[in-house]
């Protein structure tokens, strides 16, 4: 009996699915609400032995009607009244600085415990956008002195 069943319900989609999806988009403007219509009438034919009985092309009213009925229901529902439909959300997505805010205290601190030497290297380097080249110049020491600073400041 299952399987009569199956070819019952696919015979009913195959007859009327497509015509219930138009219909359903008709009611509600909307693709995926009529996909899900069409899928809750024949899952309602199929949960309703004598719809399956009768002669497939008979039965197209009755789909009409619960398709008709399923919109009207969703209509009403709370989820329905409750929810506004909009273009984009309220407020826009911001980013959030904490982290960024927690990475400038962490590396204040962390300057904070270096020598003097080393911590004028590291400002000057990867804040001031200086290489060691420019940096050995300007200090008035060797290239391989900022080099040596600039690792081990680093590492501190």
């Amino acid at each position: 009996m299952a399987v009569d069943r199956a070819s019952v319900l696919r015979e009913l989609h195959d007859l009327h699915g497509a015509v219930i999806w138009r219909y359903a988009v008709h009611l509600t403007r909307n693709p995926s609400t009529a996909d899900d219509i069409v899928q809750e009438t024949l899952l309602r034919a199929w949960k309703t032995p004598r719809i399956l009985d009768q002669d497939p092309a008979s039965v197209r009213s009755w789909l009409f009607t619960v398709a008709r009925n399923l919109v009207i229901d969703d209509a009403r529902s709370a989820r329905h009244r409750h929810e506004v439909a909009v273009d984009q959300p309220p407020h826009p997505a911001t980013a959030d600085s904490t982290d960024g805010l927690f990475d400038t205290l962490l590396v204040a601190e962390a300057l904070k415990a270096l020598s003097e030497d080393h911590r004028n290297v590291i400002v000057r380097a990867y804040f001031g956008g200086q290489n060691t080249a420019d940096l050995a110049a300007e200090l008035g020491i060797a290239e391989g002195t900022v080099k040596s600073r600039l690792h081990y400041g680093l590492r501190a």
